[in-house]
């Protein structure tokens, strides 16, 4: 591997992961990873912002090395995860001497997921400074963005915020900085959608923090340096609006075509009305897909037939993934087909608990759809159609 300079004295020397495809047993990765590290070289002392994941320690030690670098003054740790905070213990003995930077949460967090001793630890607040002489860390506790103990680190000399997980992306790119915004912004937009969409209004909340700062570079955990900061924070300043698009999402699942031919009339009737449409048959689709769709829809519309009295499990897994999400969608609706009896509409209503949306009437068929269901179909796209057009006039531009 190869540590690379992003300003005088200040490297990456982190690992890109090419070839994994799945973050904590749950989240596709169908480009990869990086776990970035940073190493700072003060005049006086120095320091190692975060590590890597213990599958890739060794490039980590590797690029160290390439460096020279013999003594360690501080490791900080913005956050307790272990693709960043797993190589800890080997850091640690390779430099004894090194004192641990953190907060109180993330020292709870490492002595107990990493068993690291409490004498290594040394604690910062909300505000407080490092010297390396030359070169100043401010450090700016963000919690619940993703986990309660995270923190971001402020460089003032040369104005690079170290974010960690914030404003990253799942992308493995030998670019040290961002080189393609199209890519970058979908593989940013994934990593959002799938990682810090729940947390949405944790970021908004804690947003001025970063006011007041000039930020030249942005220095993630997870894909390239932004070179041009404006570019991510812009995104983010969007995707945690409440501003939502003219877009309906249907996830579905369908047995016997009963569902996917009123997923196709209801596709149908939102385009002739003007709606952009995403259906997801969610026996093909990458769930990752659509976690992004979800970042900008106004209303999603969950197709589903009924097994063994509720939702297709299928469908139960989709739904309880868009729960946790907790996109700000504005509407749901529920649309399917039963054979004798069940509760379909209830369970999966009853699944949507952690969102603010408005339930429209739903549309459950009996066997196969008829022409009163089609019907019903036609009025539930009128009803999205002129619920989205209400929305689209009053809407009010949105800021962080």
């Amino acid at each position: 591997m190869l540590s690379r300079e992003i300003v005088k004295n200040v490297y990456w020397v982190g690992a890109i992961d090419w070839d994994r495809r799945l973050f904590d047993e749950l989240i596709p990765l169908p480009d990869g990873t990086t776990y970035n590290a940073y190493y700072l070289k003060g005049r006086e002392k120095n320091a190692l912002i975060d590590t890597v994941d213990p599958v890739k320690e060794n490039d980590l030690m590797e690029n160290l090395t390439q460096l020279g670098v013999e003594k360690l003054d501080y490791l900080i740790c913005n956050h307790a995860e272990q693709d960043h905070s797993g190589s800890i213990p080997a850091v640690l003995a390779r430099y004894p001497e090194a004192k641990l930077v953190t907060n109180s949460k993330c020292k709870t967090m490492l002595m107990e997921l990493l068993l690291v001793p409490e004498e290594k630890f040394q604690l910062v607040n909300e505000g407080e400074t490092l010297s390396l002489g030359d070169k100043t860390l401010e450090f700016i506790i963000f919690p619940w963005v993703h986990w309660p103990e995270t923190m971001l680190t402020y460089l003032r000399e040369d104005k690079i915020l170290f974010p960690c997980d914030l404003f990253g992306s799942h992308l493995a790119t030998s670019d040290l900085f961002m080189t393609d915004p199209g890519r970058t912004y979908e593989s940013a937009k994934r990593y959002y959608a799938e990682i810090m969409m729940p947390f949405r209004n944790n970021i908004k909340t804690q947003w001025s923090k970063l006011e007041g700062r000039e930020i030249k570079y942005i220095a993630c955990s997870h894909g390239p340096v932004y070179d041009k900061p404006e570019f991510i924070m812009n995104a983010y300043r969007d995707w945690t609006s409440e501003t939502v698009k003219n877009e309906v999402l249907i996830p579905y699942v369908s047995m016997h075509a009963s569902v996917s031919k009123m997923v196709a009339h209801l596709t149908a009737a939102l385009i002739r009305r003007g709606v952009k449409v995403i259906p997801f048959n969610l026996t093909k689709t990458d769930l990752g897909e659509l976690a992004i769709a979800m970042v900008d829809a106004a209303t999603i519309v969950v197709g589903s037939p009924m097994v063994l009295a509720g939702p297709h499990p299928q469908i139960a897994y989709g739904v309880s993934l868009v729960n946790a999400l907790r996109p700000k969608l504005k509407y749901a609706g529920i649309i399917g087909s039963f054979g004798w009896g069940g509760k379909l509409t209830e369970t999966i209503a009853g699944m949507l608990g952690n969102l603010k949306v408005e339930l429209l009437e739903p549309v459950i068929a009996k066997g196969h759809p008829k022409k009163s269901d089609y019907q019903a179909l036609e009025q539930m796209a009128e009803t999205i159609f002129q619920k989205h057009r209400n929305l689209e006039a009053n809407k009010i531009p949105q800021t962080i």
